[in-house]
């Protein structure tokens, strides 16, 4: 899948719009695992399996919110990039809820919908929402907003 190309030009006539949505990638327990190492968050809804399958109402592992949060950046660089730009940032976040979780194996996907972009010294501010899907469920892991900086 090619990435959609936005013109930071015309990007206004955009707002409000879908721009694009992700392939499929799944979460598998290896990425949930590193993903625990990494932030030495060890809980055990996360990486222990037997446990789960006994005392968790999931039956299975989870994913982290904050692991399902960070994949959005991935989302994001392989799914829009900006025509005539040096580079680009993540700047943060406005708002992020965890509305279903993503158990081991899901397969997740982003759709990506511009909600703002203004210019600033140097370059433009963008706004999107981002809404992370779960295959095969009807409400999503995760709906962010992501503020990103793009540098003329």
């Amino acid at each position: 899948m090619q990435p959609v190309v936005l013109n930071v030009e015309t990007l206004a006539e955009r707002i409000g719009q879908e721009i694009a949505t992700s392939e499929w990638l799944t979460v598998t327990q290896s990425r949930i695992d590193q993903f625990a190492e990494a932030t030495n968050d060890h809980q055990w809804i996360h990486v222990d399996a037997e446990r789960c399958a006994r005392e968790s109402p999931f039956k299975t592992t989870i994913a982290h919110g904050f692991l399902t949060l960070s994949l959005i950046a991935g989302f994001m660089a392989r799914t829009v990039s900006f025509s005539g730009v040096k580079m680009g940032i993540n700047y943060g976040t406005n708002r992020v809820r965890f509305i279903s979780p993503v158990k081991v194996n899901s397969n997740l996907r982003a759709k990506i919908k511009l909600l703002a972009c203004e210019p600033f010294s140097g370059g433009l501010q963008t706004v999107f929402e981002v809404t992370v899907e779960i295959e095969d469920q009807s409400k999503p892991a995760c709906v962010a907003e992501l503020v990103t900086r793009t540098y003329l």
